[in-house]
């Protein structure tokens, strides 16, 4: 299967409910067509990669149960549901969301029975602290220190027809994500190789204008010998150089060592990747109070997902539904009006 195929039919390829052999056959395979297809060379490479991936599949089992329940996504619900107003300034601004998602669009285009679809949308999520005034009993304090929290930058990449395909393609998304995390280890590898061999050349290079700059050129061009300081010094860079490419290894070493760098990483998925579970008690301002407050509140549930590989993400996150009816039509060019600037 080739690697573009992997991105094919993505929600039958994981099942939360339950491991198959032929399931965790073919994530083996993804991981080592995604990764580098000349790993499979090694001897008993699948058997080996095997128990690693079993790892992350349990990791991804626990971590797509533990999603949180649906919202219903909607502008005439917003004053209703605490979650939405605390993620929407306005009823309006959640059709405006749903109408910059492409895929969202793309799936209903696609099926055109859908009467509603399931998303994951994803947030900035900020708290700041700030001084206001809170009710203690019937008084109100002035600048009493308080945590305000806000949600901007709203996404809704990661679609599915419902809400069994949406949770299949997360745990499909965070499996390629992982991966993606052992190809930026193996490159890095690559690269200190690559640095390495030509800093050898280099090292080679110069060493041999030395010695042949010693005696006998040298006083023919009347330049002075070279040092032998400077000789001995290039020699122990050299031999360096060697001893760190001796450690990374060349031909089947080097596929050993992205064998085990994979390894590693399926093998510990939560340092790439933690969910945490989030429950605010928040004022219509945004502003979180104790349970105690005699503060119009309520309580908003959501999810902080952060990404610690080569990139550092933290985002806030809830699953949505989302009617048909909830997608704007897509914005149309106005000829006449671009007509005015030709």
């Amino acid at each position: 299967m080739g690697i573009l195929d992997w991105f094919k039919n993505r929600p039958a390829q994981f099942d939360p409910d339950g491991v198959s052999e032929e399931m965790l056959r073919a994530a083996v395979d993804k991981a080592i067509t995604l990764t580098n297809p000349r790993l499979a060379v090694l001897p008993s490479c699948q058997r080996r990669l095997t128990p690693s991936v079993e790892t992350t599949i349990e990791f991804l089992r626990t971590l797509v149960k533990g999603l949180p329940g649906v919202h219903t996504l909607s502008s005439s619900t917003w004053s209703a549901d605490p979650a939405l107003r605390a993620f929407f300034v306005a009823p309006m601004d959640i059709p405006a969301v749903l109408g910059r998602s492409d895929n969202l669009r793309t799936l209903f285009d696609k099926f055109p029975e859908l009467d509603e679809a399931c998303l994951i949308l994803g947030m900035a999520f900020n708290e700041q602290k700030i001084f206001g005034m809170a009710l203690q009993g019937d008084m109100v304090q002035r600048d009493v220190v308080q945590t305000s929290v806000s949600f901007s930058d709203h996404r809704a990449h990661l679609c599915g027809r419902d809400q069994s395909r949406l949770r299949r393609v997360v745990g499909v998304q965070v499996f390629e994500y992982l991966l993606a995390q052992a190809l930026a280890e193996i490159g890095e590898n690559r690269v200190e190789r690559q640095e390495l061999e030509g800093n050898r050349a280099l090292i080679r290079a110069r060493l041999r204008l030395l010695q042949q700059q010693g005696p006998g050129l040298g006083s023919m061009f009347g330049s002075p010998p070279a040092a032998r300081s400077e000789q001995a010094r290039l020699e122990a860079e050299l031999l360096e150089n060697e001893r760190q490419l001796q450690a990374i290894g060349g031909g089947e070493t080097a596929l050993e060592a992205e064998l085990e760098c994979l390894q590693a990483v399926l093998e510990n998925p939560g340092r790439y990747l933690s969910v945490e579970q989030k429950q605010l008690r928040l004022t219509t301002m945004n502003v979180v109070t104790e349970k105690t407050s005699s503060e119009v509140a309520a309580e908003v549930d959501f999810s902080i997902a952060e990404l610690t590989g080569t990139q550092k993400v933290r985002r806030a996150f809830v699953l949505g539904r989302v009617a048909r009816s909830e997608l704007p039509s897509p914005a149309k060019i106005n000829f006449d009006d671009a007509a005015r600037y030709l």
